[in-house]
């Protein structure tokens, strides 16, 4: 399967044309009769819905005002905003080294209000110390074989810690226990991390979940992603990172969030977890 920026941005784009399709056919109308209707090229309709011509809001806004499916816009509209940005590999993100990923995302944390974390196997940048995120940027560096910027790009991500302590910002985090078990930088560093996870999750505005190994499973383990407010969901994938924007697919995670939560051990049965997890170093 070829998971390239550009086949998955052309693949998005077909499937939306295939959405504009599906709405447009129980109307009876062609594509030549909606473009007439819309004013438009004869050919424009069936480029459109060929994933060969990517529609602007206005053509969006025909398609569901013909169609009398108005309540359709903002998902479409959303949709097609989030095509360009929606699958970034990391050899293109990452190509001058690991500050720069790091601070496109600084924008992002500012303004948003709630994040809604879930990660299966690391701690999350937000609640790293500056050693353990060391230890986990020098693997990548090592294993995608970019440029070694590790001590700028940790000195970025604790800068954006500073979110944490704004009272008016929430987080809901959570992780699998295995998260807590997995060794990065060493027993020193990973003792000293998990010390470090202890202080963060007894911070008001900080709801600290930990799924245990022994939880019966009714939601599985997925991918690490992160939910910010209601406007978009990150996901890292092994190549690549993807965002969604899409309100339905958004409300998919968020649920999946829930579904995690409700598995998740919170307050002091989730710091003794973090306990176990620190004494199991020896």
């Amino acid at each position: 399967m070829n998971t390239s920026p550009s086949s998955a941005v052309q693949d998005a784009r077909a499937a939306l044309g295939r959405r504009l399709r599906d709405i447009r056919k129980p109307t009876g109308l062609t594509a030549r009769a909606l473009a007439a209707r819309a004013g438009w090229s004869e050919s424009k309709a069936s480029r459109i819905e060929n994933g060969k011509t990517p529609p602007s809001d206005q053509d969006l806004l025909a398609y569901v005002t013909i169609c009398g499916v108005l309540e359709e816009y903002e998902d479409l509209r959303a949709t097609a905003h989030g095509i360009d940005e929606m699958y970034v590999e990391w050899k293109r993100l990452q190509r001058a080294g690991l500050k720069h990923a790091q601070e496109a995302h600084v924008p992002l944390y500012a303004r948003t209000s709630r994040f809604r974390i879930y990660e299966p196997g690391v701690i999350p940048g937000l609640l790293q110390t500056a050693d353990y995120a060391t230890a986990i940027m020098k693997r990548i560096v090592a294993f995608r074989q970019i440029p070694d910027d590790v001590e700028a790009a940790v000195k970025v991500r604790m800068l954006r810690q500073r979110y944490l302590h704004d009272a008016h910002r929430h987080f809901g985090i959570v992780l699998e226990e295995s998260a807590l078990r997995s060794r990065f930088g060493g027993p020193d560093v990973m003792a000293a991390q998990l010390g470090h996870l202890l202080q963060i999750a007894v911070l008001p505005n900080v709801s600290l979940g930990v799924v245990p190994m022994s939880a019966e499973r009714v939601m599985w383990p997925v991918e690490g992603f992160w939910i910010y407010d209601d406007s978009q969901v990150i996901i890292e994938l092994a190549t690549a990172q993807v965002t969604v924007k899409q309100p339905s697919e958004i409300e998919t995670y968020a649920h999946m969030f829930a579904e995690l939560a409700k598995l998740a051990c919170h307050g002091r049965p989730a710091r003794a977890l973090i306990a176990e997890a620190i004494a199991a170093l020896g």
